[in-house]
């Protein structure tokens, strides 16, 4: 697999031209896969910008903000990992208020967070109205495997040890979550463009499909 070097702001914006090649009226979803680790906020947040600069209206909704209660994601304890692959996010709350309003025909008013993960309780968040022609950009771990309409979908991959060494030690029992997602769910081969990111100041791509 040939890889080329280049920053996160090259690719955002070879990204947005991409999009922006697009005379569809229907919205573009982007998905940005990738451990928390490798920090897909960066990358999605570079993205909007490119986006905003070319007059596309832009929406970042990161799973995190779609996190079940406590109660849902600790009912096996706090550190199961088959809980953390399969009930820690509300994936039905995302094809509801996130990509069921950017279908054709849909509405386009789109929920950005629904869970607070710190107070524990709803956010209570404003809808958001993404016109037609608008891209939404999700961004977040665990979204590949999920049948997610992505009309481009970009994994960012971490080794083992450099996601060993980014993992926040209290977060360091979900490393075998995310090996088994890799082994299971394939995300460098699923994914439309695969971002090495070992050493987060210099990427290296695939390139776009």
């Amino acid at each position: 697999m040939k890889l080329e070097p280049i920053t996160w702001q090259r690719m955002a914006e070879r990204i947005a031209g991409r999009l922006d090649d697009s005379d569809s009226p229907s919205w573009r979803r982007v998905g940005i896969d990738g451990a928390p680790a490798a920090g897909t906020g960066v990358l999605a947040g570079h993205l909007a910008e490119a986006l905003r600069g070319r007059g596309r209206a832009v929406l970042v909704v990161g799973v995190e903000g779609f996190l079940r209660p406590a109660s849902l994601r600790f009912e096996f304890g706090r550190e199961d990992v088959d809980a953390f692959l399969g009930g820690w996010y509300d994936t039905g709350a995302l094809w509801r208020e996130v990509f069921g309003p950017t279908d054709p025909g849909g509405g386009g008013r789109v929920l950005p967070d629904l869970w607070d993960p710190v107070r524990d309780r709803a956010t209570r968040s404003p809808y958001v109205e993404l016109p037609e022609g608008g891209v939404l950009v999700v961004h977040g771990p665990l979204l590949l495997g999920q049948w997610f309409p992505f009309d481009l979908s970009v994994h960012i991959s971490l080794s083992a040890g450099a996601l060993a060494r980014r993992t926040e030690s209290s977060a360091r029992w979900t490393l075998p979550a995310f090996a088994r997602y890799a082994a299971e769910t394939n995300p460098v081969s699923v994914a439309d463009v695969l971002v090495r990111a070992d050493d987060a100041g210099h990427p290296a791509w695939t390139g776009l499909p």
